[in-house]
C-alpha cells in the first residue's frame, strides 16, 4: 500500500489556490476582512503553511492588486485591439464599455484597486506601478493618437502643480506618451470610474433597456468634448450655365 500523500500535494498548485480563496472572501465579505487564517481553514491546511507563498498579508494583497490590474489592462487592450480598424471615436467607446464590462466581471477585483484601503495595508508602489499604468494603456494611447490627427480639443486644460511635476513628468518619459494626452485620460477615466464605482456598489439608478444609458451617453459627451469632429472636404459646384465659359 502506498504512502499517504502529503496535505500539500492535494493542493499542487497551492499558491494559486490561497489566491482564488481570497478573492472567495474578498467578494463575500470585502476585502478588509482579508485573513490568512480565513483562507487557510477555507482550504483545509495550517496558517503557517501560507507563509511558504506570501511573506505575510500585505505580499498576499499585492498580488492580488497586480493580478487585479493586469486582468484589467488586459480586457481592455483586446477591446482596444478589436476595435483597431474602427473610427477614433468608436475606438475610444469600445475602450469606455470594456472598463465598465470588466468591473461588472469582477467587481471584487475593482473594489480592491480602486475602492476603501485595507487597514494597515501599505501599497508596495514599485511592485503595483508597471500593472497599474498598463491599465490605462488602451485608453491613453487611444487619446495619444487623436491628439497626433490633429483631433485632440484640450485648450485651456490645467497642467500639473509645480510641486508634482517632477513625478508627472517622470511617467510621461516611462510611458512615451505625450503630456496632455496622458492628463485628459486622467479626467476621462476618473469620470467613467464615477459611474461605474455608483453601479458596482448598488447606488446608480440604471438608465435604458440594457441599464447602460448614462454611462453611455457620458462615453458620446466625451467624445464631443475631447474629440474634434474630422474636417469635411469642401466639394466644388459649377454655377449654373457656367459649362464652357470663360474664366
Amino acid at each position: 500500500m502506498s504512502p499517504r500523500p502529503v496535505q500539500r500535494a492535494a493542493h499542487a498548485d497551492l499558491r494559486k489556490a490561497i489566491k482564488a480563496s481570497a478573492w472567495k472572501g474578498i467578494a463575500e465579505n470585502g476585502a478588509s476582512s482579508l485573513s490568512l487564517r480565513a483562507i487557510a481553514r477555507d482550504l483545509g491546511i495550517t496558517a503557517p503553511a501560507i507563509y511558504n507563498y506570501f511573506a505575510d498579508r500585505d505580499a498576499l494583497v499585492t498580488e492580488l492588486i497586480i493580478e487585479a490590474y493586469t486582468s484589467f489592462g488586459d480586457w481592455q487592450i483586446a477591446a482596444r485591439d478589436a476595435a483597431a480598424s474602427k473610427s477614433l471615436p468608436k475606438k475610444l467607446e469600445v475602450i469606455g464599455m470594456a472598463y465598465r464590462a470588466w468591473a461588472l466581471a469582477f467587481p471584487e477585483r475593482y473594489q480592491l484597486i480602486f475602492g476603501a484601503p485595507i487597514s494597515g495595508y501599505r501599497t508596495d508602489h514599485e511592485a503595483v506601478r508597471p500593472a497599474g499604468s498598463r491599465s490605462l494603456t488602451a485608453l491613453v494611447g487611444t487619446i495619444e493618437e487623436i491628439r497626433a490627427a490633429g483631433r485632440l480639443v484640450a485648450e485651456g486644460f490645467p497642467v500639473v502643480q509645480e510641486s508634482h511635476a517632477q513625478d508627472f513628468a517622470a511617467w510621461t518619459q516611462r510611458s512615451g506618451f505625450h503630456p496632455q494626452s496622458l492628463a485628459v485620460g486622467i479626467l476621462i477615466w476618473a469620470r467613467v470610474h464615477g459611474l461605474v464605482s455608483l453601479e458596482i456598489s448598488g447606488n446608480l439608478i440604471p438608465f435604458g433597456p440594457a441599464g447602460d444609458g448614462l454611462y453611455r451617453y457620458e462615453l458620446r459627451s466625451l467624445t464631443r468634448q475631447f474629440l474634434k469632429s474630422k474636417p469635411q472636404l469642401a466639394t466644388r459646384k459649377s454655377a449654373p450655365g457656367a459649362k464652357g465659359q470663360a474664366s
